[in-house]
């Protein structure tokens, strides 16, 4: 395959996660904002073990998931951040055991997420302990099988 046919792919693979991401979000509004958030698009955040176009994907979702849930601009900033970091933790975790590469999502998830809903008036423990539990219970419980289920299914060559 050529380089450019890699990187049309590699770019179209990662628009379509970031889409994904967001009309899940969006879709599932009532589950996906405040402050226990069992967001299902979250699930999508074990692909960068997979193919490194699912951090840019999964941050620019997030980032249009959270302009759509008028959170206001912390959550905006801070909340794709985190996503953009975790992602990259992700990544660089890949060839470690799947559960400790989704650690970071959970962990700067609770901590930033929680954080902004703070700022909004929540208290702040409570807030960092209800966003990790929702981090958590989604990124493990649909993470991981689909996860299992990619491996499965696609072959080696699709997510190099």
């Amino acid at each position: 395959m050529s380089n450019t046919r890699k990187a049309l792919l590699r770019l179209t693979r990662g628009a379509l996660i970031a889409a994904v991401y967001a009309a899940l979000c969006v879709a599932l509004a009532p589950i996906s904002y405040g402050q226990l958030q069992f967001r299902i698009s979250e699930a999508l955040t074990i692909l960068p073990l997979l193919m490194p176009e699912a951090v840019p994907g999964l941050a620019i979702g997030c980032l249009i998931a959270n302009l759509a849930g008028g959170a206001g601009i912390l959550d905006v900033v801070f909340g794709t951040l985190a996503t953009l970091v975790a992602g990259l933790c992700t990544r660089r975790l890949r060839r470690g055991p799947a559960w400790v590469a989704l650690l970071p999502v959970v962990i700067l998830n609770g901590l930033i997420v929680g954080w902004v809903l703070s700022v909004y008036g929540l208290p702040l423990l409570p807030a960092i302990g209800s966003v990790a539990l929702g981090q958590a219970v989604v990124c493990y419980v649909l993470g991981l099988p689909l996860y299992a289920l990619l491996r499965k299914r696609l072959p080696e060559r699709f997510y190099q």
